[in-house]
């Protein structure tokens, strides 16, 4: 994790950003790379950036039993162990809470999210923290923000009956309360080649934050 604050602009208060990268490339990641770009545009247009980077392809802890029983142990009865089982998990939740702006990077591996990122959300799709059960259903308690996905496929068309990561995504921040999505996709890499990529950049060049723009 590592948190870097630009110098203020135009905007007198640092726009508090989460960048979450997923990609197994450290090199030659388009997703790293339009992450890059995208955080670039919100400079241009003069917001000063406060930067938590949370990379989760580094390694991040799978839910095990000793989480669950922690997590379902009433919060004022957990023992120290059970506190530490939870350390983690917390420290990802708090750095959500902090966000105004969520970037989150992630390619499509065999039609959906990997691994990691997949284990990034069950760390923070936490009950009483961020998100609750009402009358009606689930209750998103983390709201008032927007997210970005940056996505990058080599063949599945987002969107399509083959994709399973767009979707997910968007419905797992959902959950959470984070309903302003958008995103940005280079997809069909190996089929479309520069002019996927080159589609994902000019999205970034039109963004403007803040965005009412629903994801599709």
């Amino acid at each position: 994790m590592l948190t870097n604050t630009q110098p203020n602009n135009k905007h007198s208060h640092p726009l508090k950003l989460l960048r979450i990268d997923s990609s197994g490339r450290t090199q030659n990641s388009v997703t790293r790379q339009l992450s890059d770009l995208l955080i670039a545009q919100l400079q241009n247009q003069g917001h000063a950036l406060q930067v938590t980077s949370r990379d989760v392809a580094q390694g991040i802890p799978f839910v095990n039993e000793e989480w669950i029983n922690a997590n379902f142990t009433d919060p004022a009865q957990r023992s120290e162990q059970q506190h530490a089982a939870l350390a983690y998990s917390d420290d990802l939740v708090q750095e959500i809470k902090n966000a105004d702006v969520l970037v989150i990077g992630a390619p499509i591996y065999n039609f959906g999210i990997p691994a990691a990122l997949k284990a990034w959300i069950d760390m923070i799709a936490r009950a009483r923290l961020t998100f609750r059960y009402g009358e009606n259903g689930p209750i998103g308690l983390v709201t008032g923000k927007q997210a970005f996905l940056i996505m990058a496929s080599g063949g599945t068309p987002l969107g399509s009956d083959i994709d399973f990561a767009s979707t997910y995504l968007r419905h797992a921040l959902a959950f959470i309360g984070i309903t302003q999505v958008e995103t940005i996709a280079a997809e069909r890499l190996m089929v479309q080649g520069d002019t996927a990529r080159e589609i994902a950049i000019t999205q970034i060049a039109q963004l403007v934050y803040p965005s009412t723009k629903q994801a599709a």
